[in-house]
């Protein structure tokens, strides 16, 4: 990854794009690329980070959730952060570094990582339905709304990144090899389930921090105020 930063996709300040309101309204594609075109790009990206801000606080919550009926030997036997399917993604570890990074560099990252959790999401979907744990209805109804989150920001951000050139444009492949069956018995469900949440939490976090840095580049704010 690119860690300097580049000035050549200045002209992203002053051009209109689709991005994820407009995708998210049920109309015929002609009337929402006319209506899109209205609205200001610092308006998009603040409602892209609106977007990834629910998606943070929804992790946040599942995990919360989860933690109050977690075995406390389960937490011994969690998998470490290293351990995340996305681990191998280089990516800024504050805003600090986060501000020396290229706008389409940021773009690629938050659209790498919102791909990798397109398979994961699915499997956390279809197994809290039967998680053992005594939320698992409210778990299910927040995975369902972090999965619809998730791809209406990720359909946003394909149309915004091709605006910006191929660097905003390329992925990482980040393959998730966890499998669709976290196991037999209960801890190792709640272990593993719990792992993968924890995971979510950090990369929607991280996904956030690169969406506000790149809303507040292009309100043209000063770092120290982003």
């Amino acid at each position: 990854m690119q860690t300097h930063t580049r000035t050549q996709h200045t002209h992203t300040h002053t051009h209109t794009f689709i991005l994820l309101p407009c995708l998210l309204r049920p109309a015929p594609v002609v009337y929402l690329v006319a209506m899109c075109r209205a609205v200001p790009v610092n308006d998009l990206l603040d409602r892209a980070s609106q977007r990834s801000d629910k998606m943070h606080s929804l992790s946040t919550l599942l995990t919360q959730e989860m933690d109050s009926h977690f075995p406390p030997y389960g937490r011994m036997q969690m998998p470490r952060p290293a351990d995340c399917h996305t681990s191998a993604l280089q990516t800024p570890n504050d805003k600090e570094q986060a501000l020396q990074v290229s706008e389409s560099d940021l773009m690629s990252l938050a659209r790498s990582l919102l791909q990798a959790w397109v398979d994961p999401l699915a499997v956390l979907s279809t197994s809290a339905i039967t998680l053992p744990h005594p939320s698992k209805s409210s778990i299910s109804s927040k995975i369902q709304e972090l999965q619809e989150h998730s791809k209406s920001l990720a359909d946003g951000l394909d149309i915004l990144s091709g605006k910006m050139g191929p660097s905003a444009q390329a992925i990482s492949f980040l393959p998730y090899t966890g499998g669709t069956d976290l196991g037999q018995d209960r801890v190792t469900i709640l272990n593993k389930f719990n792992f993968l949440l924890s995971c979510l939490r950090r990369d929607s976090h991280k996904i956030d921090s690169f969406l506000k840095v790149l809303r507040c580049r292009a309100a043209k704010l000063q770092p120290e105020l982003c």
